[in-house]
């Protein structure tokens, strides 16, 4: 539970041989099985740290691969400065090790590694540094990523063209080059464009039609966290058009893991109106399933005083009581106050990702759109009728300057047709920057939710993928939102509904918040129960905290 708390991400304990240093894969720390209690938790802490602090990601281990002397001078240095990162929650007794050692302080990763490499006076870490395997790292991850293991996207059935970065001024008069080799259908070559215009299907999402993407299969897996908190801000970028019409502007920073650190006003989110296409009726009776879990969460409870029994000692009543019985009067029993739960205290924040990677088909023979659309539907069904707040937006995203939020119903919205109409409208295209979205659910259920207890609920496939968005960075920075929003009070929860993501690349995107791989929708009554109850239980500690 330390490991995982402290690296931010899901860590298994295993013993080494005896007498033999700690290290990790990324996966398990490992560390001596002779060792005592304290050395065992000092060489747990050390390894933790370096994970959390980003040491050992992919850029730096490739470096140390097959040079044991440049791995045992760039952990010296970076253990230390990994822990110092951490210092405000390590146990006291473990701070000390960043004074024991006398190696050169770094400020970053990227700056350990250069002083590793140079010719500088560095002296052993401490033997509760451990070492770094770094052979046993890239092993890991390739192990785990698959072809993904490499750090790329590869788009199906398609030729391997990473995406970068956009310029800033890359959406104010955009124009597409010419590119061949692109998707044929999806993509922006000469022949898409043809095709495009042919059937409708747009990958501008300001282009005036359906956005379009190519599904992603394959991920790679990394990332890291810090001890840094995200802010949104207050500027606005205006009134922007958009494939679904015009919209209001919001910038969001951006958690970059490479140089750990928040990229200020990096991405514009956008408020869109939602389509009204298909004609639908709210179908009442679904969601039977989940009412009576849901229905006992969120319950604030009221305190009634002078009462005959309770949990606590109500002192005016009790005062008086010892009056009358010196006065020689009859005292009156009704001395307690007695806690009841009998109003809701519960605002959710549905996000629901319509990105071009949920029209894939799931085992089931559904869409892990349509899927995701009828969870939602019940979800907002369910919490509306048992008297929560409950708003959903959908989102999908084409490059940083277009983040699309559509508000399906907001908080203040009635659950009617109209509610309907809306969510079965709703087409997946584009790609999914998912931590401009939470940041922005986060930021209107704290704005307009009005209540003690707040939820957000992400249902998504958990591929986080767009331009200059690549599956390590995009997991990084939805980690970095999910934990920042928990930090405010926020309660998360993400479901991911008939995707075959597997459970780790998953663990990588989402973090510590809780989440759930649920392959029947059927399966979910069963299970919303506790993963709300859980998700709520940990807001509750971070608000306590605050």
């Amino acid at each position: 539970m330390l490991a995982s708390a402290l690296s931010g991400r899901d860590i298994k304990i295993a013993n080494t041989d005896p007498g033999s240093p700690a290290w990790t894969d990324g996966n398990v720390i490992y560390v001596d099985a002779d060792a005592d209690i304290r050395s065992q938790l000092q060489q747990l802490c050390v390894q933790s740290s370096l994970l959390a602090a980003g040491s050992l990601d992919r850029e730096f281990i490739r470096r140390l691969a097959r040079r044991p002397k440049v791995a045992n001078r760039y952990l010296a240095i970076e253990g230390a400065r990994a822990m110092s990162t951490l210092s405000d929650i390590l146990p006291s007794s473990i701070k000390l090790l960043i004074n024991e050692s006398s190696s050169p302080r770094s400020t970053s990763s990227a700056a350990s590694l250069e002083l590793a490499l140079s010719k500088a006076d560095i002296a052993d870490p401490p033997l509760a540094f451990g070492v770094i395997r770094a052979n046993k790292l890239i092993a890991a991850e390739k192990h785990a990523g698959g072809a993904a293991g490499e750090g790329r996207h590869i788009p199906r059935k398609q030729e391997e063209k990473a995406l970068t970065e956009l310029p800033d001024d890359a959406n104010e008069d955009e124009e597409d080059t010419e590119d061949f080799a692109s998707s044929p259908v999806g993509g922006g070559g000469g022949l898409g464009k043809m095709l495009q215009k042919m059937f409708q299907m747009v990958r501008q999402v300001k282009g005036g039609g359906t956005p379009g993407a190519d599904a992603a299969t394959h991920w790679s897996r990394s990332g890291s966290r810090a001890g840094v908190r995200a802010l949104s801000s207050d500027a606005e970028a205006g009134t922007v058009e958009d494939a679904f019409g015009k919209g209001k502007g919001f910038l969001y920073p951006e958690w970059n893991v490479h140089s750990q650190a928040y990229r200020d006003d990096w991405c514009t989110v956008l408020e869109v109106d939602a389509p009204t296409k298909n004609q639908a009726s709210v179908e009442w009776l679904k969601g039977v399933s989940l009412r009576r879990p849901l229905s006992q969460l969120g319950m604030e409870p009221d305190r009634f005083r002078r009462r005959a029994q309770g949990d606590d000692i109500d002192v005016d009543a009790a005062i008086e009581s010892q009056i009358e019985l010196i006065a020689g009067t009859v005292p009156d029993e009704f001395i307690y106050i007695e806690s009841q739960r009998l109003r809701r205290d519960l605002s959710v924040m549905i996000l629901l990702d319509i990105s071009g990677s949920v029209s894939q088909v799931s085992q089931s023979g559904m869409s892990v759109h349509e899927q995701q659309r009828g969870v939602a539907a019940e979800l907002a069904t369910v919490l509306y009728e048992i008297g929560d707040r409950v708003a959903l937006y959908a989102f999908h995203s084409q490059g940083r300057t277009a983040v699309n939020m559509v508000p399906v119903k907001r908080f203040d919205d009635n659950l009617d047709s109209l509610f309907m109409t809306r969510l079965n409208s709703l087409i997946p295209g584009a790609y999914s920057r998912l931590g401009a979205a939470i940041r922005h659910g986060t930021k209107v259920i704290t704005e307009q939710g009005g209540t003690s207890r707040r939820l957000l609920v992400v249902l998504s496939d958990g591929l986080a993928y767009d331009h200059g968005y690549e599956p390590a960075y995009g997991a990084a920075d939805a980690r970095r939102a999910l934990s920042d929003a928990r930090r405010d009070g926020i309660g998360c929860l993400c479901l991911s509904l008939g995707a075959n993501t597997d459970a780790e690349a998953l663990r990588r995107v989402f973090g510590s918040a809780a989440f759930a791989t649920i392959p029947k929708t059927e399966q979910l009554g069963r299970m919303i129960g506790p993963l709300f109850r859980s998700a709520l239980k940990a807001a509750e500690v971070q608000r306590r905290v605050a």
